[in-house]
């Protein structure tokens, strides 16, 4: 069976002044799958995703979303997509029945937006004026006004930004659902373990570009920095005579804790062998697999504190 296309991107460009935020990104997304990318903010996620729904023009490249070109035919494309964007807001009065019937009502082929609240689970804050709501059922409101058209394709910009754990699991629980409903999900998020958990495939960004793209395990698989083990030692040592124990990468103190990086299945056994031979006792020793955060700071050499506010981001797009 040949895998449809639902979103095709070759070349997109896109720069703000001095600034890129797009450099030849190209990449793929297969109809029904979940597909981030991932990355700070100012890396460009918020440029692309936009570029894609009809919201912005891109400098230079070829996309094409469902088949179509989003500026030539963002009349016919509008009402197959949905879009939540980070920087959405609705008027604070308006009750949130209200709001979903408002927008239900632009749509010829529109959902039952009672139906759609209880899959939301805000059947009984329908009556709520949007300013009342939680930060977590604003942003199920906002995905409901993404959905309430019965896209085939649906983008969600950094959607669980600024939740609570609760309120995140509970959107993610929903994002999964939405696919299984045969939609393809588009999101860009800066939340690794949000990527890990949702996406069947990431892109990486970084500064515009894409320095890589598979799924989160075959990254971390690929790129990952296998094992790393942590420890605290009461009595100083040369932690230089770590380095020479096989399988080990890097070796650094920070702070107060010993921090030990390397690739070898027995690498926690072969450090604690090690430091008992040295006559080191260690403290509260932790050992943790990689994860795409590792992946993340591997491939770009930043972290994700090492990023542009949200003020400044909107500045450099309008």
């Amino acid at each position: 069976m040949t895998t449809r296309i639902a979103v095709d991107v070759q070349s997109l460009s896109k720069r703000y002044g001095d600034t890129i935020a797009a450099a030849d990104v190209s990449f793929e997304v297969r109809q029904g799958e979940i597909f981030g990318v991932l990355g700070p903010n100012g890396a460009g996620k918020t440029t692309v995703i936009e570029c894609l729904a009809t919201l912005r023009r891109p400098d230079r490249g070829r996309v094409r979303v469902l088949g179509l070109d989003p500026q030539r035919d963002a009349r016919a494309l509008r009402p197959r997509i949905g879009v939540q964007l980070q920087s959405a807001a609705l008027q604070e009065r308006i009750k949130l029945w209200e709001a979903l019937d408002l927008f239900a009502s632009f749509y010829r082929r529109a959902r039952d937006w009672r139906a759609l609240l209880t899959q939301l689970g805000l059947a009984e804050s329908a009556d709520i004026p949007f300013g009342r709501l939680s930060g977590g059922q604003k942003q199920r409101a906002f995905i409901g006004l993404a959905l309430i058209n019965q896209p085939e394709v649906v983008f969600l910009d950094e959607l669980t930004t600024s939740l609570d754990p609760h309120a995140r699991h509970a959107i993610w629980n929903l994002v999964q659902e939405i696919r299984e409903q045969g939609v393809t999900v588009f999101l860009t998020t800066h939340v690794m373990e949000e990527a890990e958990r949702l996406c069947d495939r990431v892109a990486i960004l970084s500064r515009g570009r894409i320095v890589a793209l598979d799924s989160p395990q075959h990254l971390v698989r690929v790129f990952g920095v296998g094992c790393r083990i942590s420890f605290s030692a009461p009595e100083p040592f040369d932690v230089r005579d770590l380095a020479a124990v096989a399988g080990v990468d890097r070796v650094e103190r920070v702070g107060e804790r010993v921090i030990v990086q390397g690739r070898s299945d027995g690498l926690v056994a072969d450090i604690v062998g090690s430091l008992t031979a040295m006559g080191v006792r260690c403290m509260d020793l932790r050992a943790e697999q990689a994860t795409l955060e590792d992946v993340f700071i591997e491939l770009t050499g930043e972290t994700l504190r090492e990023t542009r506010t949200e003020e400044e981001c909107e500045a450099l797009r309008s």
